[in-house]
């Protein structure tokens, strides 16, 4: 166990971070607060001074994205975020910062019901997020009807977020710039393909 002492916002996010990879290899039950330590590089007791419970942890981990996803995207309109590089690259950042609870937040928390709620309430936001960029990058008519609307979001919300996740499985940082070129391009494409459909001839024969 390393001696060094840290200060508590750094010893609290290092054992965030070692928690992040923790639960992602183990699950959240079949992840103990000694497993934790171990992957910290601390004492047990280190972890119970900064976090009470499990859930406590499991909960900032989560929070270490989502925070930070908030921050990037706080006071932001659509035509914000373009002016710096499209919602691909804000993502990107994130995940980039906090891959193994990007990875979590999106790919497990669903699956934990005492935690489902953190991906969710973010799962709206994006979609309702989603629902602007569509709005701003049609190129064919407007897609119209609340609920094709709401699947359209949700669809693209889904292939930013898978996208992401499967570049932080396989991706090299040192060709994140080809990454986000893209995945954004392939954003753009299914919004112009739903906004001005032209289906394939076995749908219309």
């Amino acid at each position: 166990m390393t001696g060094e002492r840290l200060p508590r916002p750094a010893r609290r996010a290092q054992i965030v971070a070692a928690a992040a990879t923790a639960f992602l290899s183990r699950g959240y039950d079949g992840t103990s607060m000694e497993d934790v330590a171990t992957a910290a590089g601390v004492t047990r007791l280190v972890v119970y001074r900064i976090f009470e419970t499990k859930h406590e942890l499991y909960q900032a981990v989560l929070a270490s994205a989502t925070d930070d996803l908030a921050a990037e995207f706080r006071d932001t309109d659509i035509f914000a975020v373009r002016e710096r590089g499209g919602i691909v690259p804000l993502m990107l950042i994130v995940a980039r910062r906090h891959p193994d609870a990007f990875r979590l937040l999106w790919r497990h928390a669903d699956h934990e019901p005492e935690f489902a709620v953190f991906s969710q309430r973010f799962r709206a936001v994006l979609a309702d997020f989603a629902e602007a960029v569509i709005d701003v990058s049609a190129t064919g008519a407007p897609i119209h009807g609340p609920v094709m609307r709401h699947w359209c979001a949700t669809v693209l919300v889904e292939h930013l977020l898978g996208g992401v996740c499967a570049w932080l499985d396989v991706g090299d940082p040192c060709h994140d710039e080809s990454f986000v070129v893209a995945l954004t391009c392939g954003l753009l494409a299914l919004i112009e393909a739903w906004s001005e459909p032209r289906p394939p001839p076995w749908l219309t024969s």
